[in-house]
This record gives structure tokens, sequence and C-alpha cells, in this order.
């Protein structure tokens, strides 16, 4: 009985190690600022994803409370994406085209694309993001944008912009002009304009809230729907109850492939925002954390019958802005969206799908900045290959294919720069013991036949065999012809067996031309896998030293002593 009373102090304690501290009133802006953001959205991203708008509804709050749990980040607020939406979308249409189908398997992709985040974050595999090319995906992001407009401008124009690629739907939207809706077009016209103003004149206003009353009440007040004008129709109250995907075996098992590449794209973009924020205000986000913490809230909102969630970046920063500064932001704007759910869900029944068209295109025009493409343009050809790459990839062949491009071409960038490593040739430094790039030291002198080389970068299979047939180059061009090559391996973490064999025969190949190898600075672990190895035997203990300068000194004492030279 006498612990009862510090209960409440451990309780409060535990909730300020999640939460952060208690609410502001700047977090209470930050979550009505979020809420005035999530509920326009959540209707049309669930129709970009092809599912009932409520499904959103279903989501954007479980998605919200399961990060708060498990994230680390005060200002990335979770939910709904225009980029999760899509890939979400184009996922599910290669399983089945059937609109019935549409929820249950949204629903599994969200829980396989999340198990694959969480058993990778656990496995602390958070790196791997690393790996997917900053040009690649923005030229990924670009076509997505550019697809996700052109379906858009279909609803704007009243029309259908049909099935198929980019291309195809384009060409199908401009042949339908004839039947374009003017009534349609001056909507979608009007919201766009009106969208634009706000955020120019008002950009602290939820721009997209405020053009989605307008809209409503114009709609109801005018009868849009009667003048031609397609609108949302009823939305059924949005409660969260756990529910199931209930799909066949063999669909779980068609949607896998896919669900790695959605994992790694919804990763990208949360943590990006995730670590942009914490840069910013001084805190740290560990990147395997937060891949468990997204994996579960897609495993969390999968399981409520929602469709792929992400961070936010226009959602974030508008938070952020508003004066968010801990994670019960996320807290209170699940309790406003739960209570948009079950209680203001009518409201949205008149609501024109021009405007939703045009609440989306805004959403995803930052996407379609050329800057980036003219920055590679002046700076650097090969990334804007790769981003125009990854692009038409998307244009040409839908957003996976295109996805899996971007991922590939990332691969052989890495491939392409690890694989190729400098040889840079040592030289003493002037008053000093140690030994630097020669180029990049003019006054570093070299012993004449001793021939001192670092590679400037790890030594890997995929490297091993250039960076010999480079040092023999060098050899060759050496004069006078060096009796000794001292090879610096100290960038070098790891050796495994075909970098141990490459070296062994370049030892050989050295011994043919008159010259022996040396070793110096081996790494702990380098140094056990060395030990391990034939060329341990081959080479001698007397020929691997813990310094260039250990090396040297034991070269000149083998040597007839040679004068220095520059």
């Amino acid at each position: 009985m006498a612990d009862r009373p510090h209960a409440p102090a451990r309780t409060r304690s535990v909730a300020r190690a999640v939460l952060g501290g208690g609410a502001s009133r700047g977090d209470v802006l930050g979550a009505l600022t979020a809420w005035a953001l999530i509920v326009p959205e959540c209707v049309a991203y669930a129709q970009i994803a092809g599912v009932p708008p409520q499904n959103a509804f279903y989501a954007a709050p479980v998605a919200l409370v399961a990060y708060v749990l498990l994230g680390r980040s005060r200002f990335l607020i979770i939910g709904a994406t225009s980029a999760a939406a899509v890939l979400s979308g184009a996922t599910v249409a290669d399983v089945s085209s059937d609109p019935k189908q549409a929820v249950g398997l949204s629903a599994a992709l969200a829980v396989l694309a999340g198990a694959v985040l969480l058993v990778a974050g656990l496995a602390r595999l958070g790196f791997v993001t690393n790996f997917l090319a900053e040009p690649a995906l923005n030229g990924f992001l670009f076509g997505m944008a550019l697809t996700i407009v052109v379906r858009q401008a279909a609803k704007i124009a009243g029309t259908s912009s049909g099935d198929g690629q980019f291309f195809p739907r384009l060409w199908t939207l401009l042949r339908h002009l004839p039947h374009w809706s003017l009534t349609s077009l001056a909507v979608g016209a009007a919201a766009l304009a009106a969208l634009l103003a706000i955020e120019r004149y008002a950009p602290k206003a939820p721009a997209s809230l405020v053009v989605l009353v307008v809209a409503l009440v114009v709609s109801a007040g005018l009868d849009l729907k009667q003048h031609g004008v397609e609108v949302v129709g009823k939305i059924p109250s949005a409660v969260p109850v756990p529910h199931l995907p209930g799909i066949p075996a063999a669909d779980w098992g068609r949607l896998a492939g896919g669900a790695c590449g959605v994992a790694l794209v919804v990763f990208a973009e949360a943590f990006s925002i995730a670590s942009r924020f914490a840069r910013e205000h001084g805190d740290e986000v560990d990147a395997d954390r937060e891949m468990a913490a997204v994996g579960a809230s897609n495993i969390a909102v999968g399981l409520f019958r929602g469709f792929t969630v992400s961070g936010s970046a226009s959602r974030s920063a508008a938070a952020e802005a508003a004066g968010a500064r801990t994670r019960l932001t996320s807290l209170i704007a699940a309790g406003l969206i739960l209570l948009t759910g079950a209680f203001l869900t009518p409201l949205f029944t008149d609501l024109p799908e021009p405007v939703l068209g045009a609440i989306v295109i805004i959403a995803v025009r930052g996407f379609l900045s050329t800057a980036e493409l003219r920055r590679y343009a002046k700076a650097d050809h090969a990334s804007l290959w790769v981003a125009l790459t990854a692009l038409f990839g998307v244009l040409l062949f839908d957003l996976l294919p295109g996805l899996l491009l971007a991922v590939a071409l990332s691969l052989l960038l890495f491939i392409a720069a690890a694989s190729t490593t400098r040889l840079s040739v040592l030289g003493k430094i002037p008053g000093s013991p140690l030994y630097g790039d020669t180029d990049r030291n003019p006054c570093a002198t070299t012993v004449p036949g001793v021939l001192v080389v670092r590679p400037d970068g790890a030594l890997f299979f995929g490297n091993a065999n250039r960076t010999r047939l480079g040092l023999l180059a060098l050899t060759a061009a050496a004069h006078p012809p060096p009796h000794t090559v001292v090879l610096d391996l100290s960038a070098t973490y790891h050796l495994g067996v075909p970098v141990l064999d490459t070296l062994d025969e370049l030892r050989e190949a050295l011994h043919h031309r008159g010259a022996t190898l040396h070793l110096a600075r081996l790494r702990a672990a380098a140094r056990r896998d060395f030990d391990r190895h034939p060329l341990a035997t081959r080479l001698g203990r007397d020929r691997v030293h813990r310094s260039v300068e250990d090396a040297m000194t034991a070269t000149t004492a083998a040597e007839p002593p040679s004068s220095p030279r520059k």
C-alpha cells in the first residue's frame, strides 16, 4: 500500500519518456494544423490508392498512434502520402483490377511492407536506404508525380484517362477533349487557383481544408451534381475496428515482391523527413528504430483495413511551423481524426471530384521541380542520365518497374563507385614521421627502388583485381624499377578470401619482376583474415608491418642504402 501513491509519478515519467513532455499550446496548434491537412488528403489519397474514403479514416489515427509508441522523431507526422498511395494502388492493380478486392489487397500490402520494414529494422538494416541514389529517387518521384497529375487531370476534366501507363493515359485524356465538362473544368480550375492563392498570400492557413469547406458549401448550394460534376458521394462513418485482410494465400505471394519495393520507398520518404527535422533541432534519430516504427505503423494500419502509410513532408512541416514540439501532436491529431471519421463523414457527400483532383495535384507538385535536373545537367551528367532513366522508366513501364529500375541504377552507381579505387603513391613528409600522397604533398620524398602505395578505399572482391593491375602499372612506370613494394592497407577493415587470393597473385607477379611485397597498417580484423590465409605463410611475418615507417626501416635495413629523391 505504501507504494501506491508513487504510481502516478511513475506513470507520468513513462509518459514523458515516450512523448517528450506535456502538451503545449504549440502541440495543440500543430495537431489542428495536421488535422486540417489530413482530412481532405485522406479522401484524396484513398482514391489514388483505389479504396473507399472511409478506409483512409480507419488508417490515419491508427498510424499516428502506432508511430508515437515506437518512433523517436518529435516532428514526423505519419499517414497516407501521395507516393505511398500511388505505389499501393499500382501494386494492388497488378494483382487484381476488381475494386471489390482492393480493400483487402491494400490492407495485406500494408501488412507485408510493414513486416519487411519491421524485420529489417530489428536486423539493423536501416543503412540500406543509403544505397537508393538520390538522382534515381528524384527521377522516380518526378515520374510518379506526372503519373498522378494525368490521372487527376481527368477528374478535373470530368472524363476518364483510361488504363495503362502515363503516355496511354495522356493520349486517352487528350483524345476525349471534345467530351470534357466545362463545368468540371471551371470547378477544378477555381480550386487550383484558390489553393495557389492561399499558399502565396496566406501561407499559414490550411489551404486544402479552406478550399474543401468552400467547395462543399458551393456544391451543396448550387447542386453541382445536377450540372454534371462528379461528387464523392456518401461516406460511411469510419471508426477503426480490427479486421484481418482476408485474401487468398496466393494473393499474399503475388503481393510480396511489390511489398519490398513499397517498403523501400516508404521508409526512404519517412526517414529523410525525420532526419531533416532532427538536424534542424539538434535531435538524433536512429535509422533502425525508425525503420521498425514505420514498419509497425504499416502493420497496424493493415490490420484496420487501411493502406500503406509513410511520413508526410507537408504535414510535418506545417505542424512544426505551427509550434509542434512533441509527439503529443500526433496523439491529439489522431483524436481529432477519430471524431471526424465517427461523426463528420456525411459532410463530404457533396465534395466535388475536381476539387479532390486539384488538392492532389497541388500536393505532388513539389516533386515536379526541375531544379535538381538542371543542377545535374550543369554539374553531373551521370546523375542526370540516372534521374532521366528512372523518370522515363516510370512513365513507360509504370511505377513498380520504374522503382525497380531506380533501385537497380542505384546499385550500379554504388558498384561503379566502389570498384574504382584510386592508388596514391606515398612519400615521407619532411619533419614528420607521416607519409602522404605525393600528388597532394609535393614536398614528400620517396626512396629510389621503394614504391609505397595506398588504395584510397577499402579493398573487396569488386575492386581487388583492378587494384592489382593498377599497382603493377605503377611498378612498370617507376624509375628506377622498384625492388620493394609497400602496400598500405589502412583503408581496408576486412580482407575476404577473394581479396587475399588477389594479393597472393600480386606477390607472385612482383616476384617475377624482381620485387618483394610488403604489407603495412593492417587493421585488427583484416590481420585476423590475413593470418588464416596461405598468403601469411608465403609472405612471411617479416614483411607485415605496423606502419609504413616500420616497413621503410625494414626495407632500407635489408637493401643497399640509397639517397632519397623528391
